[in-house]
């Protein structure tokens, strides 16, 4: 593990990071990733991250959200529902429910997916491997009464 990393994960568990991270976070990574023709995420320097594009549940309209991932040695992406242990689910969840068929920018390639929402013991086996990948996520889960929902992103094939 990089040096730096626990201390990353410590603060990423506190409930100011919580309330502070949502509002900054993804707009930090929508400007830099725009200026720098997708080449970078900022926040894809802690976790491996994607841009998520998805029509919007209610309006149709393409939504864009930056993400964390943890990408899969089959190929496939898990996105995490988190919303940092906030009590809502994060809206991009609610788009993909409605439409998943999306898109992915995963290192400057845009990649066209279809989303699954996880459940019973695939989604079991999938929280596990989330949390040894970043360990915060039981702290977001204990804050909350919701299950947090997990979604597998694999490339569509024409």
């Amino acid at each position: 593990m990089p040096p730096g990393i626990r201390l990353v994960q410590k603060v990423s568990s506190t409930r100011a990071f919580a309330k502070v991270a949502p509002h900054v976070i993804p707009a930090m990574d929508r400007v830099v990733h725009r200026i720098t023709r997708g080449k970078v995420l900022l926040s894809a320097q802690m976790l491996p991250g994607v841009i998520l594009t998805v029509r919007g549940a209610k309006s149709g309209l393409p939504r864009r959200t930056p993400l964390a991932c943890m990408p899969e040695p089959s190929g496939t992406w898990l996105l995490i529902g988190s919303n940092f242990g906030r009590p809502g689910h994060p809206a991009w969840t609610a788009n993909l429910l409605a439409h998943p068929d999306a898109e992915i920018n995963w290192k400057n390639e845009d990649i066209p997916v279809t989303a699954h929402l996880l459940g019973g013991e695939e989604r079991e086996e999938a929280w596990q491997a989330a949390l040894k990948f970043w360990p915060p996520y039981a702290t977001y889960q204990s804050r909350i009464d919701r299950q947090i929902r997990l979604f597998r992103v694999s490339r569509k094939h024409p």
